[in-house]
């Protein structure tokens, strides 16, 4: 009974994060289009249209992991969390932006955990 509420917990707090970061990135937040032309030299325009499709991903990721936390989709929200945790440093925020942001990487990393690491690549797609 424990493990099943402890991954429901942590599957409400991840998918809330991606849900949050989503609507966020849908909504085209300044600060974010910045960072990644910054980081990868596209143009504001471009930029912004990666940030909406980002915001589409984050959104689909969140309602998998709540409906059913399939082991891709959590791998990819444990990378994805611990970049753009990474990111804040990388663009010049205070290192500490990217400590407070652990949780991010370290949420879908539990329930990944708790779920069960696969042990074939078939695993990874249930």
């Amino acid at each position: 009974m424990n493990n099943k509420l402890i991954q429901w917990v942590l599957r409400i707090a991840v998918a809330g994060e991606f849900l949050g970061h989503g609507v966020f990135a849908l909504q085209g937040k300044e600060q974010w289009i910045g960072w990644v032309s910054q980081l990868t030299g596209m143009d504001m325009e471009s930029a912004a249209m990666f940030i909406l499709w980002v915001g589409v991903l984050d959104i689909i990721v969140a309602l998998f992991i709540l409906i059913k936390p399939i082991r891709i989709f959590l791998l990819w929200a444990v990378i994805w969390g611990f970049w753009t945790a990474l990111v804040r440093p990388l663009v010049g925020e205070p290192i500490w932006d990217f400590v407070e942001r652990w949780a991010n990487w370290g949420a879908p990393l539990a329930l990944l955990l708790l779920i069960g690491w696969p042990k074939n690549w078939k695993e990874w797609f249930r």
